[in-house]
């Protein structure tokens, strides 16, 4: 349906005619051996119990389970996954050192309502042969999940396109809030902040709870959605967590909420 190298229209073009995302294009899972896929699998998800082991713990926690495994082969699949053992959060995001890094505004500061706060963070998606990544991006006041997107590269492109995407659907904010990964100081990244007089924030290194609530996202994801299916490709995963963030911002009580839902909280306060 797509075509490449098309004269007329470029591959976004083209994607856009059909209403498809750009990035669902390039769907090529990354790869690993398949007792890789096994090992990353068990470390992805003990590290939602644990968040606190590193390396030694979970090496010596994959033995317990009967894997033959050495403290380099974890580390090297724990910076694959992006984890680290600094508490809740999987630093999928990678530093540049070259990048501005904006200071955090969070503190104590009171979240009045909706889009006067959005985040965004990166999590690892297994695929039955593979895997992902997903970014989504979220309003703090009402939980509302305002985009995401799929990828199989940790590049910038997947988290422009979903920040330009909740720009366009739902206003803009009056603070983002990020990580220092490399995807969210790039220029082109901040470029289109920038360009809208947002107020750029972002997480203190090794502070866990500045970016808490998609963090708890990222958990519900998890034993909700991804950790009850076998995603057989990138396709099937976009459809599976399509239907999960539909019924995660429309039909999911919030005990933080009152037991509300977050789009009942978000259109409500916004109108």
């Amino acid at each position: 349906m797509v075509a490449a190298g098309d004269a007329a229209f470029s591959i976004r073009q083209q994607c856009a005619l059909l209403g498809l995302n750009r990035s669902s294009y390039y769907y090529v899972t990354a790869t690993e051996t398949e007792e890789n896929l096994r090992l990353m699998r068990l470390l992805d998800e003990q590290y939602l119990d644990t968040p606190f082991w590193g390396s030694r713990k979970m090496g010596v926690w994959l033995r317990w389970k009967g894997h033959a495994v050495n403290r380099k082969r974890v580390q090297r699949l724990m910076r694959l996954l992006g984890l680290e053992a600094i508490g809740p959060r999987p630093s999928l995001s990678r530093k540049n050192p070259a990048h501005k890094v904006y200071p955090y505004l969070l503190h104590d500061v009171t979240i009045e309502c909706p889009n006067h706060v959005w985040s965004t963070d990166i999590t690892y998606i297994r695929l039955a042969h593979g895997f992902l990544y997903l970014v989504a991006i979220l309003d703090w006041y009402s939980r509302f999940v305002l985009s995401w997107r799929l990828s199989n590269t940790l590049d910038a492109l997947f988290c422009i396109d979903a920040l330009q995407e909740a720009l366009e659907r739902f206003g803009h904010p009056g603070i983002f809030n990020s990580d220092q990964g490399c995807q969210f100081t790039s220029d082109d990244f901040t470029h289109v902040l920038r360009h809208r007089n947002i107020s750029i924030s972002m997480d203190g290194r090794g502070r866990v709870f500045d970016n808490i609530f998609i963090e708890r996202l990222w958990r519900s994801v998890k034993y909700e959605e991804v950790y009850l299916h076998d995603y057989v490709d990138g396709f099937d995963a976009a459809d599976g967590l399509g239907r999960y963030f539909s019924f995660y911002n429309v039909r999911r009580p919030h005990q933080s909420l009152d037991y509300r839902t977050p789009a009942e909280v978000y259109f409500r306060a916004r109108n």
